[in-house]
């Protein structure tokens, strides 16, 4: 009996999912639990198996295309058996009549259809080298896609094993997926796999630009560009730019990394550290972690802390659940293992909810300034710039060099007056530049 392949439902607030790529195509076999196909929700790429073994067949969603949960886009059949009526496809007959023969073409003409023509004049695909998959019969477009594949989908060669950010890396690399190392279990080849393979000599590695090309807004980046419009259009941001002294917070991450180390703990990075810092400042100031919901101000009682991360496709925002009770090594711990999977493709849906209140960090970027726009329901979010030695004044009147970073808040005006954000900013930075006050 076959076995309807739908759209899946992979978070409550899911209306649709994007098809990135199709590992086995129609025809091909598969087996109940293998990936066979890669999906993309406003969040997160997503493996989909397969719900049982057979036949792939019936694919009625191609990449690119957003399509309805639940919604029916494959089926995996029996041996033998044939597509349901209600695929939209036509089922093939158990006992075909003898076809027609096909006009014999002109000598020297390659039997085609229209559509084969096209495809293999835009790719290049000398038709005469083809033979039609049907005795007798003419070149189709799976022909020519068939004859298309290892250049346009290496990675379903084989059993390679790979997350949708490797796949996604080696189409923009033009890199054959085969040749890459995987370092992740059993093989599977990760994201950074690929960033960081380096071809022999002599190796196949084809570079692609984009200039001229055209991007389809889909997916991630689709969704990203509605709720930002969204955000920026309906939020009235108030924006508050602090400087802050860096001496006390450097020193306080060295001392934390010194005891790490003592103790066998991962290191603990400046994010770990602001983190727990902001969490802590935001319990003092429930305003700003709070969300304008059906028209009622809604005080959130977990501090969640999002972590803005920047990938090629886009920004996924990670989330440490009640950073303001977890000590710095677990923050640590935490957020390292969270920015790793963002950029490995492999959070899930739990990952990316709940937050109350975003970070976002371009300092390693060298990017001083900025203003970043609210990530809705929150009622805030906050910009950290790079660490810079600048010239300062010293209360004694004398001059020295001091690491300086600027932080710049943007809150939701409908929430917050400017002299709460203002209280808000200022115990921020005390914070910031006495780190010691997260242990009194």
């Amino acid at each position: 009996m076959a076995i309807e392949m739908i759209m899946p439902k992979v978070d409550m607030d899911q209306e649709t999912g994007t098809v990135v790529e199709w590992i086995k195509t129609d025809g091909q076999k598969v087996t109940e639990g293998e990936t066979i196909l890669v999906i993309e929700t406003d969040k997160i790429a997503i493996d989909v198996e397969a719900p049982g073994t057979g036949i792939l067949n019936g694919i009625s969603a191609q990449p690119g295309e957003t399509i309805p949960i639940g919604t029916v886009i494959a089926y995996i059949l029996e041996e033998g058996e044939v597509l349901p009526e209600s695929s939209g496809r036509p089922p093939a007959p158990a006992s075909p009549d003898p076809e027609p023969a096909l006009p014999t073409p002109e000598k020297g003409e390659v039997a085609a259809t229209p559509v084969a023509r096209k495809m293999a004049e835009a790719h290049g695909v000398d038709l005469g080298a083809l033979s039609p998959s049907e005795v007798g019969g003419k070149l189709t477009k799976e022909d020519i896609e068939e004859a298309l594949k290892p250049s346009i989908s290496p990675v379903r060669e084989g059993d390679l094993i790979a997350t949708p950010a490797a796949r996604r890396n080696a189409r923009i690399k033009g890199l054959d997926l085969s040749l890459v190392p995987g370092s992740g279990p059993g093989g599977r080849i990760q994201g950074f796999d690929v960033e960081n393979y380096q071809p022999r000599s002599g190796a196949p590695f084809r570079k692609t630009s984009l200039e001229g090309a055209t991007i389809p807004l889909i997916g991630m980046r689709k969704t990203i560009a509605e709720r930002l419009t969204t955000s920026y259009q309906s939020i009235p941001h108030i924006q508050f730019t602090s400087r802050v002294e860096m001496s006390n917070f450097l020193t306080a991450r060295e001392d934390y990394n010194q005891l790490a180390l003592e103790k066998g703990d991962q290191k603990v990075s400046v994010t770990a550290l602001l983190v727990k810092l902001v969490a802590m400042t935001l319990a003092e100031h429930p305003l700003l972690n709070s969300s304008l919901l059906e028209g009622e101000i809604q005080i959130h009682q977990d501090i969640n802390i999002g972590i803005a991360v920047a990938l090629d496709e886009g920004l996924i925002v990670p989330v440490v659940k009640n950073a303001n009770l977890k000590g710095i090594s677990e923050i640590a711990a935490e957020s390292n293992d969270l920015v790793e999977r963002a950029r490995n493709s492999s959070l899930t849906n739990a990952d990316v909810k709940g937050g109350t209140f975003t970070i976002t960090n371009l300092g390693p970027f060298g990017v001083e300034q900025f203003n970043a726009i609210i990530n809705p329901p929150e009622a805030g979010i906050l910009a950290i710039g790079a660490t810079i030695p600048e010239v300062v004044a010293l209360e004694n009147g004398a001059i020295a060099v001091r690491p300086i970073m600027r932080f710049t808040l943007s809150a939701d005006h409908r929430i917050v007056d400017g002299a709460v954000a203002a209280r808000f900013i200022a115990d921020l930075k005390a914070t910031f530049e006495n780190p010691i006050l997260m242990n009194y």
